[in-house]
């Protein structure tokens, strides 16, 4: 039993992988649903931004508790908030806002298309003579891919500021030492670092959720395992890209600041 969910598994992951290849074909050849795409795109920002500040907010925090006592009895608090400023950039921001949109988008996007495939709403689209890819799909990639950088640019701050509260209230570190520890460790490359995780990992997303969910079988039961193997498979792919994102972005010495 175990061997045969495994194959099918790998048989759904390929047919993600071909799904993404026919993704960026259809996007090259300029064909996209506008009104679909605005309404995805209202459903993965706006709808998600609450949760996504919520998270970061605490991560900061807990970041700034865990790291600032360590760093005042080596002398270094002064530091502080540039290295909250750079794990938030280049690892937590991108890494948690992805993942709470995971949970969130791409359960949705899994369980919407998996109910319109055991219905058969995808067969009478292609009765239509339409596209599921150009009507359903790519307006959900474009979506994730356009709505998780700017999810991605308030987690960064909202966590910097929950950092900061800490820092000041809790260490009494002073604002102006924090921020100034900020200007100079945060570079711009680690800003636009964040937004390229983030265009992946929505692209990773919105291309998993949606072809678990047209490729789902077996009725509703099939809709709800469809729904938590996406989830799965997308966490399981946004830690597998983070690392080699990580390692092509920022492998080497550094610049040595300290």
């Amino acid at each position: 039993m175990h061997k045969s969910s495994l194959a099918i598994w790998s048989q759904r992951l390929l047919a993600a992988i071909v799904l993404g290849g026919q993704v960026m074909f259809h996007l090259l050849s300029g064909k996209i649903h506008r009104r679909n795409t605005f309404e995805q795109m209202a459903f993965v920002g706006p709808d998600s931004l609450f949760i996504a500040l919520v998270t970061a907010t605490f991560v900061g925090m807990v970041f700034t508790i865990q790291v600032a006592r360590e760093f005042i009895n080596f002398g270094a608090g002064s530091a502080v908030g540039g290295v909250l400023a750079l794990a938030l950039s280049r690892e937590l921001a991108p890494v948690l806002t992805a993942v709470v949109l995971a949970g969130r988008v791409g359960s949705a996007f899994a369980a919407e298309l998996g109910t319109m495939r055991v219905t058969e709403q995808i067969d009478a689209l292609y009765i239509l003579k339409t596209d599921p890819i150009d009507y359903l799909v790519i307006p959900r990639v474009l979506a994730c891919c356009v709505m998780l950088p700017i999810l991605t640019l308030f987690s960064f701050l909202t966590g910097m500021v929950g950092g900061l509260v800490i820092a000041t209230n809790l260490y009494t570190i002073s604002q102006t030492i924090f921020l100034d520890s900020v200007r100079t460790l945060l570079g711009f490359w680690d800003l636009v670092s964040a937004s390229i995780k983030a265009i992946c990992f929505g692209g990773v997303i919105a291309v998993i959720g949606c072809s678990w969910g047209l490729t789902t079988t077996g009725g509703a039961k099939g809709v709800g395992q469809s729904t938590t193997t996406a989830v799965v498979t997308s966490l399981l792919a946004i830690f597998i890209f983070n690392f080699f994102l990580s390692w092509l972005m920022f492998q080497g010495v550094g610049t040595g600041v300290f």
